[in-house]
């Protein structure tokens, strides 16, 4: 892309005024929409918010396969963690390259626990959070967000052997032993609406939700799909089940599953810079690399 030889010209003149870019959403039926915003992007510059201006620095979780997650070595092009001799790799991380690439930029991971992205962002300690975050209206009254990155789906998760595998609606968990994880539209608006549950407290990672299923702690979990079809690469035993978008599944707006990047309020440089790469992209190309995440991420190997 032309923006790497040109972020050097134009650098000094966007941070004195503020010049910000064109974003628009990825618009898979319209070549010329997705040539319009590549050049756009090309003429587009967003330093970080607060920091170095020749690195984006992202916060995410590093333990939200297929979305990220940690390893020991930079295999499959795994960014260094900060402050940590660990790498992180993922979705997120691979999101994170391209549009650090097409800004001009190197990556900085920051790995913190989930309650902790946002305030990050909003102190300024991150320019931005790629995490598998779902655009809700509570959260987008502390950051802004990018136009979506992934589009979600909501998959409930049980055992093989268990009472509800052969459930085909939510009515059907009916007094089901349930979670979900921490801070998630899974736990807080999806978990309530299965009839008589018994809601234990939410798990902090991911991870800690699939152990949970596996234990017997629970008899679901619900999550998204990437999330759900990198578990069963893990646990064998485990059934997807599908409750999402009928009239008998669960109920959520799209703004609640689509999943976005997030940063600080008012930093429309970034914002705008960001969904100037991402109007490039096809949802055809955000299904290509997740499932490349999941080939390679730990839980298949």
């Amino acid at each position: 892309m032309k923006l790497k030889k040109t972020l050097s010209l134009v650098l000094a003149a966007i941070l004195a005024v503020g010049l910000v870019g064109c974003g628009s959403t990825a618009d898979t039926e319209s070549t010329a929409a997705t040539s319009e915003a590549a050049t756009e992007a090309d003429t587009t510059a967003a330093p970080d918010g607060d920091g170095d201006p020749t690195t984006l620095t992202v916060a995410m979780e590093c333990a939200y396969a297929p979305y990220n997650w940690t390893q020991s070595d930079d295999s499959n092009g795994a960014v260094q963690i900060r402050d940590s001799g660990d790498y992180a790799y993922g979705y997120d991380v691979m999101m994170a390259k391209k549009i650090a690439d097409a800004l001009g930029q190197k990556v900085q991971i920051v790995k913190l626990d989930w309650d902790s992205l946002i305030p990050a962002v909003m102190s300024g300690d991150v320019d931005c959070v790629i995490a598998g975050q779902s655009i809700t209206s509570e959260r987008a009254q502390q950051v802004d967000f990018s136009d979506p990155y992934y589009y979600a789906s909501i998959i409930s998760l049980v055992k093989k052997d268990g009472p509800y595998a052969s459930a085909a609606s939510v009515a059907d968990l009916t007094g089901a032993t349930c979670t979900s994880q921490l801070g998630t539209i899974w736990y807080t608006n999806c978990l309530p609406q299965i009839p008589d549950a018994d809601v234990l407290p939410p798990q902090e990672t991911a991870p800690a939700m699939l152990v949970a299923l596996n234990s017997g702690a629970c008899d679901v979990v619900v999550t998204d799909r990437p999330t759900a079809q990198a578990a069963l690469v893990a646990y064998p035993d485990f059934v997807a089940l599908d409750f999402g978008g009928g009239e008998n599944d669960f109920q959520v707006s799209e703004e609640d599953i689509n999943i976005g990047i997030s940063m600080k309020k008012g930093n429309t440089a970034l914002k705008d810079a960001i969904n100037g790469v991402l109007a490039t992209m096809t949802t055809d190309d955000y299904n290509t690399m997740m499932d490349e995440a999941i080939s390679v991420q730990p839980l298949s190997e």
